[in-house]
């Protein structure tokens, strides 16, 4: 669907890699080597994308650092694009509805870095009906096309943990949040 609109598959890498999880940061040659191509066409869209605004670059000694421009007045929408893109939006939806008393959903791993490596990675925190969210998770996952795993933690177990390496704050992307709770 979003290679119908945007044909350059270097493009869509970027969008994923920076607007997934606004937290993250990237440089010409760490993108290169993740994407396998050339730093040069990579360059080309950073260059486009940069004088567009759409993202923000800093030299961190001597490295360019790129991440997105979450003041831009298209950051949200580029956002919730990507994140429809990947199917992340029908997850929490189905996951969210029958769970139990769910309070939040973290997506962690190489989706919360901006990677589509087809298995996404998500920490539910509440009192959770596991078993509905495993059958649930195995129908979502043909729905999306992509494996689904999760990590379940009640309030005071993720007290403990969330300081861990994969609910770090950088390393970690709050997807979803009960208000009322």
């Amino acid at each position: 669907m979003l290679h119908a609109l945007i044909t350059s598959k270097t493009r869509i890498k970027l969008l994923l890699k920076l607007f997934v999880n606004p937290n993250t940061t990237a440089y010409l040659r760490g993108m290169a080597d993740e994407f396998n191509e050339s730093t040069n066409s990579i360059r080309l869209e950073l260059n486009r994308f940069e004088e567009a605004g759409i993202i923000q670059s800093q030299n961190e000694g001597n490295k360019k650092v790129y991440k997105a421009n979450q003041k831009h007045p298209l950051f949200v929408d580029i956002n919730s694009i990507m994140l429809k893109y990947l199917g992340i939006d029908r997850v929490i939806e189905n996951v969210t509805k029958k769970a139990g008393n769910l309070y939040q959903v973290y997506l962690i791993g190489d989706y919360a870095a901006g990677i589509d490596s087809g298995i996404i990675d998500l920490v539910l925190i509440g009192d959770i009906n596991k078993n509905y969210i495993l059958d649930l998770t195995n129908k979502v996952e043909k729905i999306i096309n992509k494996k689904v795993r999760c990590l379940f933690y009640n309030l005071n177990e993720f007290e403990t943990h969330k300081s861990s390496y994969q609910l770090n704050q950088a390393k970690a992307l709050l997807v979803w949040e009960n208000k009322e709770a």
